[in-house]
């Protein structure tokens, strides 16, 4: 009810992707107000934002949806979990766009974040992978990875997260970098992303927390 009533305050917008079979679920974005209000909020100028009024229908015929819509699953995830855990907060959160714009020339990732639980506090690139990239495009993200952490003189945890057992296995196989720590995970629709998913590919013998990865020792730089 709530976000139906967002909507027809012009603060979201709405659209259905385009699918065979059942209609597939309502996709939400922000509509003009609600565009107006973010900046507002942060003091900017509404037109330095990347919000447009054919947002929708652009998002809506994108074959990059799924992928979108899984990375910001992501986070939001963790912004789901730091509500309901006192002592948990996603502190940082940048998007693909703004990852490219620091370090485009070096890697890509698809997003950035810093999970505190705690006293853990986790730093990590997230690399959402839906199976369409070959093995060895995986593995060549890895030395950019490398070249990242040389930079900022200390490396930060790579989490992959997978489709399936199978995809996970397959690609374990050849994240093993001695200079990048890497941990895995296969997406299930009932865990969030801060539980006990997370395995790593240099030591891994047990799944862990996301905030047990904090307590993992790290290659030099």
């Amino acid at each position: 009810m709530r976000l139906a009533e967002l909507y027809a305050l012009c603060v979201l917008d709405r659209f259905r992707p385009q699918a065979w079979g059942s209609p597939s679920p309502f996709h939400w974005v922000l509509g003009p107000l609600g565009a107006a209000l973010v900046a507002a909020e942060s003091g900017t100028d509404p037109a330095d934002h990347t919000w447009r009024r054919s947002l929708a229908h652009d998002l809506a015929t994108s074959q990059r949806l799924a992928h979108l819509v899984g990375v910001n699953g992501f986070f939001t995830g963790l912004l789901r979990s730091a509500r309901t855990r006192p002592g948990s907060e996603l502190v940082e959160w940048w998007s693909e766009r703004r990852c490219a714009r620091e370090w485009g020339e070096v890697v890509r990732p698809d997003g950035y974040g810093i999970w505190s639980e705690a006293d853990a506090t986790l730093p990590f690139l997230l690399e959402h992978d839906n199976g369409t990239e070959r093995l060895e495009r995986l593995a060549a993200k890895l030395p950019g990875y490398a070249r990242l952490a040389a930079a900022a003189g200390h490396p930060n945890w790579v989490l992959f997260s997978f489709p399936s057992p199978r995809r996970e296995r397959d690609a374990r196989r050849v994240l093993a970098h001695h200079g990048v720590p890497v941990a895995t995970c296969v997406r299930h629709a009932g865990s969030p992303p801060d539980a006990a998913i997370w395995l790593p590919v240099a030591s891994g013998t047990a799944r862990l927390r996301l905030a047990q990865l904090a307590d993992v020792a790290l290659p030099q730089a």
